[in-house]
């Protein structure tokens, strides 16, 4: 049984890293290659190479090539289970990339980029366009940190970065992402290769993108608060206990500890409740005690009873 377990969890991990490979792809093959703004990392100097080739090295194929030395530093750094899952991740999302853009032999009819809502858009409401592409390449970018993988890249730098000081993905892909674009920013200038905006425009509208999905990518690991936690100080802690296990069929923690204004004994509560029952606990604790001293604490995941798992 565990055995058959285990392989549907891996079953279920391989889906999802799939399906953030491809939400990525779309957001960078359909939506911002065209706008000639670069997400940062190796998608966008890719993507600037591309621009500087005539287009006529696909941007997928660009993204693999230039993955696979930041490949091997991930094995080193981060071990085979994480190589495997680099390469299956970067290599779909390469594929995925070209797939869209109909820069795959035999399926060059695709081409998703030219669909009439996209050119729209790229016309008419450019900066919607770009946050299309912001949503998809973030989501995507989470899914794939969520179920252990990356897509190389600045990925690799900021799992490591994970690994060894404790910086959230989002916030490193941000740093490093910084340089990147304002290189591709330069290479776009200099070369003169979007006569429709300048070059700082675009690369404004880079670190927008930047922002958004770094954001978004912090958001899909930790997911949205769906729970706070509060510890509440007061002398008639056994009462407000009682009523948070009777009122809100809660459970509820004491401390014995010791406050140093007053030097004296008592307990302290914790307890955890879902955002609609927040209020319903405030108003219970004020009904019992109005001087209890009550602080209150966002909340990501929750595992046991009452609480549901996040994937």
């Amino acid at each position: 049984m565990e055995k058959i377990k285990f392989h549907k969890e891996l079953i279920l991990e391989y889906f999802f890293l799939s399906l953030g490979a491809a939400i990525m792809a779309a957001g960078i093959g359909i939506f911002l290659v065209d706008a000639k703004v670069v997400p940062g990392g190796v998608s966008g100097l890719s993507m600037a190479i591309h621009y500087l080739s005539g287009s006529k090295i696909p941007v997928g194929l660009l993204m693999w090539v230039l993955n696979v030395p930041l490949f091997f530093w991930g094995i080193k750094e981060l071990g085979k289970t994480f190589a495997f899952r680099t390469f299956y991740s970067f290599t779909l999302n390469s594929f995925f990339i070209d797939l869209f853009r109909g820069d795959v032999p035999g399926l060059r009819f695709i081409r998703f980029q030219d669909h009439q809502a996209v050119q729209e858009l790229l016309k008419q409401d450019f900066l919607f366009l770009i946050l299309l592409g912001a949503v998809l390449l973030g989501v995507g970018l989470g899914i794939i940190f969520k179920f252990k993988g990356t897509t190389a890249g600045s990925d690799i730098v900021a799992s490591i970065m994970q690994k060894h000081f404790g910086i959230k993905p989002g916030q490193a892909i941000m740093i490093i992402d910084f340089f990147v674009i304002t290189f591709a920013g330069l290479v776009i200038g200099l070369k003169g290769l979007s006569p429709e905006k300048s070059a700082v425009t675009l690369t404004l509208y880079a670190f927008f993108l930047l922002f958004v999905s770094s954001k978004l990518i912090d958001i899909i690991i930790d997911g949205f608060d769906y729970a706070r936690a509060a510890f509440i100080v007061s002398n008639k802690s056994q009462e407000i206990g009682n009523a948070i296990i009777n009122n809100l069929r809660k459970g509820a923690t004491a401390f014995k500890t010791r406050g140093l204004y007053y030097n004296i004994d008592r307990e302290v509560i914790y307890t955890v409740v879902s955002l609609r029952d927040m209020t319903k606990l405030i108003e219970l604790v004020k009904s019992i005690d109005p001087d209890a001293f009550v602080t209150i604490h966002n909340v990501h995941e929750v595992l046991g009873e009452g609480f549901r798992r996040r994937i």
